[in-house]
């Protein structure tokens, strides 16, 4: 899979980072009401890419995965939604990319300091 997304146009075409969009990802989740922080699936992805953050597609369609740590307490559902709501919103409102999904996986739940 590429390192970029690629958005062509009749003017001329724009190349984003996936490191970029998982970093705007990681930024809107962490911001969401009740979520602690973000959680690497597994070790392999804290060595390969953004803690928590997956970025697969195309430019057509972002696939977005995050795998969130929730406080104690909340509806995890609610949150999850949230979640990918926020996401997929400040996504394609920031960097003009399609999102086709987006796949929130509660990886913890932890009481907050």
């Amino acid at each position: 899979m590429p390192s970029t997304l690629v958005i062509s146009s009749p003017r001329g075409s724009i190349t984003i980072s996936r490191d970029v969009v998982a970093e705007l990802v990681a930024e809107t989740a962490e911001r969401c009401y009740g979520v602690v922080g973000l959680a690497p699936g597994s070790r392999i992805d804290k060595l390969l890419r953004r803690d928590g953050v997956a970025v697969g597609g195309d430019a057509q369609g972002v696939q977005i995965g995050l795998n969130v740590v929730v406080e104690y307490g909340l509806n995890l559902a609610e949150v999850a939604a949230t979640v990918r709501s926020q996401v997929s919103y400040e996504v394609e409102r920031l960097t003009g990319l399609s999102v086709a999904a987006v796949e929130v996986v509660v990886q913890d739940v932890r009481q907050s300091a």
